[in-house]
C-alpha cells in the first residue's frame, strides 16, 4: 500500500459554488455559452474519477521505476504513456492553457483538475502542464508564424515543452547565466550555446518533440538580467509545413537522482555541442542599449508557475492528511486519558492526534482558499470585460502570489511531518504512503525561486508597489471583513484575535520600513518570517470568511443531515487556526522588534 489515492472534491465545490462568486467567472462571455454553476459538480466529479482511475495507478511506477536515462535518452514508465494520452485526449491537460481554445475550463475549474492530477501522481503532472504553459508564452510574445507552427501541437499534447532557465553557475542569480545566442545569416534564427540544469521534463519519450524556451544573452547585449532574451529551441527542428526535421543539437547529458518525484525527469541539457543548435528569438532583439525582453516574457509563465507550485504542495500534503485520517480511524492503540482502565481505542480518540489532524485540516483549507482566490482573480484578469475589475484582480494577484508559493510549500513539509507522526513508526516506512509524500514535497519550497526570494519579493517589492497603495488596498480588504463581522455572535472571539493580528502586522510594516534605512541586513534576516506572518494573517481572514458561510449553511440544515459534518468541520477548523496559528503573528512581531544581529555578528569559524 505504498500508494493510496484518497481525495475529495467537496471543498472545491464549497469554494466555487458557496464561498467565491463562481457565477461571476462562469458568467463571463468567454464561458457563459457552455458552462454554468450547475455544471461544476459534474466537471469536478469526472475530473476526480479520471485522476483516480487513470493517473493514480501510475504513482508507484513513477517512484519505483522512475525516469531512466540511457545513452542520451530518457524514458518514463510505460504506464505514464497511457495516462498522458488519456488526459490530453480528453481535454484535461495542456489545452486548458490556451486562452482562445474551444471549451476550455476557467482557472477555478482547471485548477481543481490540476490538484487532483498532482495528488494522483505529482511526478507525472509536469509532463502534462509544461507544454501548455510554454505554448501560452509563445502565443503571447511570438510572431504569428511561430505561434502557428509550434503552439497547436503543444496545446494538444502532441509536443511537450520546458523552460530552460537555471545553469550550473546561475540559479537564483539569473543575471550571471552564461548561455549565449549568436546571430546567423537568417535574422530570425540564432545559434544557441550553453548548458542548462534542473530542467523539469527536459527529456522524455511521451511526445514526439519537446519545445524548449531557452533564456540566453545575445552576443553584445547588456550584462545582468536586463540583457537576456528568450529563444524557441525545439528538440527536433520544425519545418515550415510543421513536419519534423533533424535533431537540433540539443543533448541530454543526464538526469538528477532525487529524493522524490523520481518519475519526473530533471535533466541537464547541453545546447550547441556541435555548434549547430538553432533557436528562434521570441519577440524583439535587444534594443540599442542591449536590453532584451526575456525576463519580462519569462515572468508571464513564472508567476503562474509559482501559484502552481504552491498548489502542488497542497495536493501532496492533502494526500498525506487524508491517509493519516484513515489510519487514525482504524489504528487501535492506548486508552482514553479519562478512562485509563477501559478498552483500547482508535488513535483518533486521543487528544494529541486530534490536534495534529485538525491542524493539518485547517492549514490545508487555508492554503486551498488562498490558491483558489488567486484562480478567481486570474480568471477576472484574463477574461474580465470591465477594466476596473481586471485592474483590481491584477493588484490582488501581485500581493498573494509570493504567499501562495512560499507559505504553501513550507507548510506542506510541516503538515506532512504531522501526518507521519500520526502514523508513528509506520509513517517512517515506505510501505505506507506518507513517507513518499514527504520525499515528494520538499522540492516545492525550492522550485520557481526559493522561498527566501518570494519573501524578498513581498517585502522589497510588493509592499512598495505604487508607493504602497497596492498593499494598502489589500490590508483594507482584510479590515473590511473585520469591521463588518466583528460583533458576530458566533465568532466574536475569533474576530477579536484577527483584529489583534492585523494591528500587530501594521506595526510590523512600520518597524521593518525603519530597518531599510537603519540596518538593511535585518530585512533579509527576517523576510521569510515576515512572509509567514503575512500568510497567517491572510489565512485567518480567509478561514473566518468561509466560517461565516458555513455557519449560515449549517443553520439551514436539520439535525442528522449528512452535510452537517462538513460545515461543522469548516467552523472548527477556522476556530483552531485562529486560536492556535494566528497568535504567531503577534509573537513574531516581538521577535522582529528585537532587531537581533547575532547571525550577522557570529564569526564564520563558529559554525
Amino acid at each position: 500500500m505504498a500508494s493510496n489515492f484518497i481525495y475529495s472534491n467537496r471543498d472545491h465545490k464549497f469554494i466555487i459554488k458557496e464561498w467565491l462568486d463562481g457565477e461571476k467567472v462562469l458568467g463571463l462571455s468567454r464561458f457563459k455559452e457552455y458552462l454554468g454553476l450547475e455544471d461544476v459538480d459534474q466537471v469536478l466529479d469526472q475530473a476526480l474519477k479520471m485522476a483516480k482511475e487513470e493517473v493514480a495507478p501510475t504513482n508507484d511506477d513513477g517512484d519505483k521505476i522512475g525516469a531512466v536515462y540511457d545513452a542520451g535518452k530518457v524514458t518514463v514508465p510505460p504506464s505514464f504513456h497511457k495516462a498522458f494520452h488519456f488526459v490530453q485526449d480528453n481535454g484535461w491537460g495542456s489545452s486548458n492553457k490556451d486562452v482562445d481554445g474551444d471549451g476550455i475550463l476557467p482557472n477555478l475549474l482547471s485548477g481543481a483538475v490540476h490538484e487532483y492530477l498532482i495528488a494522483a501522481n505529482p511526478a507525472f503532472t509536469p509532463y502534462v502542464g509544461l507544454g501548455g504553459g510554454i505554448a501560452s508564452v509563445i502565443k503571447a510574445f511570438g510572431a504569428k508564424k511561430h505561434v502557428d507552427r509550434f503552439t497547436p501541437n503543444m496545446f494538444s499534447g502532441v509536443w511537450g515543452g520546458t523552460m530552460c532557465l537555471t545553469e550550473p553557475g546561475g540559479g537564483s542569480d539569473v543575471g550571471d547565466m552564461l548561455s549565449k545566442a549568436f546571430p546567423s545569416d537568417d535574422p530570425e534564427i540564432y545559434t544557441i550555446k550553453g548548458t542548462k540544469c534542473f530542467i523539469t521534463a527536459g527529456d522524455h519519450d511521451l511526445t514526439e518533440n519537446i519545445i524548449h524556451l531557452v533564456l540566453a544573452r545575445v552576443e553584445g547585449a547588456a550584462a545582468g538580467t536586463k540583457g537576456l532574451s528568450l529563444f524557441i529551441v525545439p528538440k527536433y527542428w520544425v519545418k515550415e509545413d510543421g513536419s519534423l526535421g533533424d535533431r537540433n543539437d540539443v543533448t541530454t547529458v543526464g538526469i538528477e537522482h532525487k529524493m522524490g518525484l523520481k518519475g519526473s525527469a530533471t535533466a541537464v541539457l547541453s545546447f550547441g555541442d556541435e555548434g549547430k543548435c538553432r533557436g528562434y528569438l521570441l519577440g524583439k532583439a535587444p534594443d540599442e542599449n542591449g536590453i532584451g525582453q526575456g525576463m519580462a516574457q519569462m515572468f508571464k509563465m513564472i508567476n503562474g508557475a509559482r501559484v502552481d507550485t504552491g498548489h502542488s504542495a497542497l495536493a501532496v500534503a492533502t494526500i498525506a492528511y487524508n491517509n493519516s485520517v484513515q489510519y487514525a480511524k482504524e489504528r487501535v492503540q492506548g486508552r482514553k486519558i479519562t478512562n485509563p482502565k477501559g478498552s483500547r481505542v482508535r488513535i483518533i480518540e486521543h487528544e494529541d492526534v486530534r490536534r495534529m489532524l485538525l491542524g493539518q485540516k485547517a492549514t490545508l483549507e487555508a492554503m486551498r482558499a488562498m490558491i483558489f482566490k488567486a484562480y478567481f482573480y486570474l480568471d477576472l484578469q484574463t477574461f474580465g470585460e470591465d477594466p476596473e475589475v481586471v485592474r483590481h484582480a491584477q493588484r490582488r494577484i501581485e500581493v498573494i502570489t509570493p504567499l501562495i508559493k512560499a507559505y504553501c510549500s513550507d507548510q506542506a513539509w510541516i503538515q506532512i511531518a504531522e501526518a507521519v507522526q500520526v502514523y508513528g513508526g509506520y509513517g517512517f516506512t515506505e510501505e505506507y504512503p506518507v513517507a513518499r509524500q514527504a520525499r515528494d514535497s520538499k522540492i516545492y519550497s525550492i522550485w520557481e525561486g526559493t522561498n527566501f526570494i518570494q519573501s524578498m519579493d513581498l517585502v522589497g517589492r510588493k509592499w512598495r508597489l505604487e508607493n504602497g497603495e497596492v498593499f494598502k488596498e489589500w490590508l483594507l480588504e482584510l479590515a473590511g471583513l473585520l469591521e463588518k463581522a466583528k460583533d458576530h455572535p458566533e465568532f466574536a472571539r475569533e474576530f477579536a484575535l484577527l483584529g489583534k493580528a492585523l494591528e500587530a502586522y501594521q506595526e510590523l510594516v512600520a518597524v521593518v520600513m525603519q530597518y531599510f534605512t537603519q540596518n538593511v541586513r535585518l530585512v533579509p534576516f527576517y523576510s521569510t518570517r515576515i512572509l509567514r506572518m503575512t500568510a497567517e494573517l491572510y489565512s485567518g481572514y480567509l478561514l473566518l470568511d468561509q466560517a461565516l458561510v458555513a455557519e449560515e449553511k449549517l443553520g439551514s440544515l436539520p439535525e442528522g443531515h449528512f452535510e452537517r459534518a462538513f460545515y461543522e468541520g469548516k467552523i472548527q477548523g477556522a476556530r483552531f487556526y485562529i486560536k492556535n496559528m494566528l497568535p504567531d503573528v503577534m509573537a513574531l512581531l516581538q521577535i522582529i522588534k528585537e532587531a537581533d544581529t547575532s547571525a550577522m555578528d557570529v564569526p564564520e569559524e563558529a559554525f
